[in-house]
């Protein structure tokens, strides 16, 4: 599984990687996570605001700050 972080690295940012590392340490999945930091790249997503979450390819949510369990419905869903 691969978990992007879309954010150009502000503290919101910063906390949703922390948030998706906790998610996926308690859930026991084997997943790379990459911070995406180029505006292009994010853009590519169709993202607007972030941060952002994607998973596999796919946009799960942006533009607001995830809680860990919501990063986990994402994650099994």
């Amino acid at each position: 599984m691969k978990i992007e972080i879309l954010g150009p690295g502000c503290p919101r940012c910063q906390a949703l990687e922390a948030n998706v590392k906790e998610a996926v340490a308690e859930l026991g999945i084997d997943a790379e996570i990459e911070k995406v930091t180029e505006t292009a790249k994010i853009m590519g997503y169709g993202v607007v605001s972030t941060p952002g979450v994607v998973v596999d390819g796919q946009v799960k949510g942006f533009g607001k700050l995830f809680s860990k369990d919501e990063i986990k419905e994402m994650l099994r869903g």
